[in-house]
């Protein structure tokens, strides 16, 4: 009857709502009052209406959140907390002093995720925040958004390093927050802030080597890069020099790469046709990306294949070795062909290049696989090549047939390969002018290693973490007398 007449009453004063607000609050207090779903749903029912104009108390918040924790999937969740959620959101909140609110918000999110068709409700609550117009009309609502949802994933992985330091599983892998991004960056008004507010990468390390967090957080990434505002797109390089932006995190050579660089190749492709096609962003291509450009131009990723042509027409590449794997690379598909045709004919020292007869050093990308060499290989001269390094590669012993084609090969880097027993009898035959041999960390066995006993030249030989047995080794340095240098570390043998 209190909050009857407090919220129909044609009196104006302040302290006809405020009183049975702090009657409330003082009534929360007493847990055990509220304890049952059944009149903790009452009560919420019947104190909603105060909160249409004015902000929840501590208590209020504390009572919401333990029912949205209590009883995710009650339906007073989304009909009448919903309406205190949006108007906690849309007011300049300091979070840091009302932290009680965060939480409330937070849980409510949680309990969102809990209803049947969680990612659809959490889409509607998304779209109703923002409004039906094509502009959001409550500029603090994406920002007190991603405060929310930043708390709620710093304290899902707080709670799985507490549940793995007792040898315990999370109940969930999907209640992480990242939904919340996905549905806000659909909005064109909300993504040059969003990209703004996520360009420092504000997440704990532990969720950046998280592969399902990082694999749901890439359309978010996607969009904000593949934006045509430079406002956005810009965005997803690093906030300053000496750091690291989505960027780099996507990038085909990051280990928390999940979709062989087809996110970064969009990212790269918006770049360099938009606002970065300059010699600083070049450079720093050929620095710290040049293996990701090489694998995706190998790959006929037309953005790849440009950003090698400026590389070689700006004059970014100084060691000529690797100039020739540029133009091979370029060389092994019709496009990256057509674009090197091209380039040639305004720049002739490139033609002089081409003449020399390929390159004496190759070094491929990590997660180039069988194909790729076989691709690369096969388009031009290799008949100089004395240096290959195919470490931490996805190459299989099928390479083999690709590698017996270089006579002069000398020095064979397969570190942390795949290539196993069946490749190095295939080489065994082949590559007798070989003297380093890099097999570490490879499946092969004493099966394939006492292969090796034909190739007299080899001068050093890495077979540590192998399945080399002492008897096998023992033999090899019989027979091989030019044999200088080995690690058989981590063997039978050691």
């Amino acid at each position: 009857s209190l909050v009857d007449f407090a919220t129909n009453t044609p009196l104006q004063d302040e302290c006809v709502t405020h009183v049975p607000i702090e009657i409330v609050s003082e009534l929360l207090v007493e847990e055990s009052l509220w304890s049952s779903r059944a009149s903790s749903e009452e009560l919420i029912n019947i104190i909603a209406p105060l909160l249409d104009n004015y902000p929840p108390t501590p208590e209020m918040c504390h009572f919401f959140s333990s029912h949205c924790v209590s009883h995710p999937r009650s339906p007073i969740v989304v009909d009448k907390l919903t309406p205190i959620a949006h108007r906690i959101l849309k007011h300049n909140v300091d979070f840091s002093k009302s932290q009680h609110m965060r939480h409330f918000v937070q849980d409510y999110i949680r309990a969102l995720f809990s209803q049947n068709a969680g990612d659809t409700v959490i889409k509607k609550f998304v779209a109703s925040v923002h409004g039906p117009g094509s502009g959001c009309p409550h500029p603090r609502v994406l920002p007190n958004l991603v405060a929310v949802c930043l708390a709620a994933i710093f304290a899902n992985f707080e709670e799985r390093r507490t549940l793995a330091s007792i040898n315990e599983m999370p109940n969930s892998e999907k209640d992480l927050g990242e939904g919340m991004f996905l549905y806000a960056s659909e909005y064109e008004d909300w993504r040059p802030v969003l990209a703004q507010l996520l360009q420092p990468i504000p997440f704990p390390s532990d969720a950046l080597a998280h592969e399902a967090f990082i694999r749901s957080f890439m359309p978010v990434i996607e969009r904000i890069g593949t934006d045509s505002r430079c406002s956005s797109h810009q965005m997803v390089q690093a906030v300053r020099k000496g750091k690291e932006g989505w960027f780099h995190i996507y990038c085909p050579s990051s280990p928390v790469c999940t979709d062989e660089g087809q996110t970064w190749g969009h990212m790269l492709t918006t770049l360099l046709h938009c606002c970065c096609r300059c010699k600083w962003f070049l450079s720093q291509l050929t620095k710290k990306q040049l293996g990701a450009c090489l694998l995706l131009a190998l790959r006929g990723h037309l953005a790849a294949q440009e950003a090698l042509c400026l590389m070689l027409e700006w004059e970014l590449i100084e060691q000529e070795d690797q100039k020739m794997q540029l133009v091979s690379t370029l060389q092994s598909t019709p496009s990256g062909r057509e674009n090197y045709t091209a380039l040639c004919q305004r720049q002739l020292h490139l033609r002089e290049l081409q003449q020399k007869g390929g390159p004496r050093k190759l070094t491929l990308p990590s997660r180039s696989t069988d194909a790729d060499i076989a691709r690369l290989l096969s388009c031009g001269s290799f008949g100089n090549l004395e240096v290959l390094s195919l470490a931490f590669t996805h190459v299989t012993s099928a390479c083999a047939e690709q590698l017996i084609k270089l006579p002069s090969l000398k020095y064979l880097n397969l570190w942390a390969t795949q290539f196993g027993d069946v490749g190095l009898l295939m080489i065994s035959e082949h590559l007798h002018k070989l003297q380093v041999l890099n097999l570490c960390e490879t499946p092969v066995s004493d099966k394939g290693i006492s292969a090796l006993c034909s190739m007299t030249s080899l001068r050093k030989l890495n077979l540590n973490s192998t399945k080399l047995s002492a008897q096998t080794f023992e033999l090899l340095k019989q027979k091989l007398p030019s044999l200088q240098e080995f690690d058989v570390r981590y063997t039978e043998a050691w």
